[in-house]
């Protein structure tokens, strides 16, 4: 699988919520009912936290 390239990787991040901490996006998955399917992660482009899937 190759990598994605600089302008996948912004678009990846723009359609995803962020979030302004660990917790915050913890939360977020627990509110929905996926905590146990959802990791959170600090993004290097934003700065900001996303969810993905485990």
């Amino acid at each position: 699988m190759k990598k994605p390239t600089a302008e996948e990787r912004r678009r990846m991040c723009t359609r995803k919520r962020r979030y302004r901490t660990q917790g915050d996006a913890l939360d977020a998955a627990l509110l929905a009912g996926v905590e146990r399917q959802r990791a959170a992660y600090q993004c290097q482009l934003c700065g900001c936290w996303h969810l993905t899937t485990r």
